[in-house]
């Protein structure tokens, strides 16, 4: 039976109206979380991996256009939300750290696209393998946040945090395709480390 169709604006708006929703709650979760946990609340990974969420509930409802936009405006939203938050709420100074909301929208801008229409590749690709980059894409952003606790920031309880995430996400792959789906994990890994977090670690 096929899915039914969500229109483009619907879709955009709810997912910028999602992302901003997460974005204040994000920002509040720093204050909520104890010890190492904050870090979830401080994650690029776990900020992407709704850009994904919002990608596998619109797969096959929505074209791929209209999926990368509501991952890029899910994304937007997280970043105008948390940010908008601090300033408005507690009166952070978000001006004088300006860099850090151009980065989070910069990575916004290619994270969400790029998340969301992984996760329709995950739902509805064509082939074991398209479904295995596209689960691959979510578990290897996790993994090579891992990498830059690990390397750069020297974060114990979050490398842990992160590489068991990025290898439980293959258990959601279908039972013929996990080991492809890990595979997929392990390069992609290295792919955005090498892309996202090698850079961020050089500034």
């Amino acid at each position: 039976m096929a899915s039914k169709s969500t229109s483009p604006p619907a879709a955009l708006a709810v997912s910028l109206a999602g992302g901003l929703a997460l974005g204040v709650l994000t920002n509040l979760a720093q204050g909520w979380l104890p010890g190492a946990w904050n870090q979830i609340a401080n994650s690029g990974a776990v900020w992407a991996a709704v850009a994904f969420a919002a990608g596998a509930a619109l797969a096959g409802r929505c074209r791929l256009p209209t999926l990368a936009a509501a991952g890029l405006c899910v994304e937007i939203g997280l970043v105008a939300g948390y940010y908008g938050y601090a300033t408005l709420a507690r009166h952070d100074d978000v001006g004088s750290l300006l860099g850090w909301p151009v980065l989070w929208a910069a990575f916004a801008c290619v994270a969400g696209p790029l998340l969301a229409v992984a996760a329709a590749w995950w739902r509805r690709g064509r082939t074991g393998w398209h479904r295995a980059a596209g689960l691959g894409a979510l578990g290897g952003l996790f993994g090579a946040e891992g990498l830059h606790y690990a390397v750069v920031l020297h974060y114990p309880a979050q490398v842990w945090a992160c590489a068991a995430v990025a290898l439980a996400v293959p258990l959601l792959a279908v039972r013929g395709e996990r080991t492809r789906t890990l595979a997929a994990v392990g390069a992609l890994t290295l792919v955005a480390y090498a892309a996202v977090f090698l850079p961020l670690g050089l500034l």
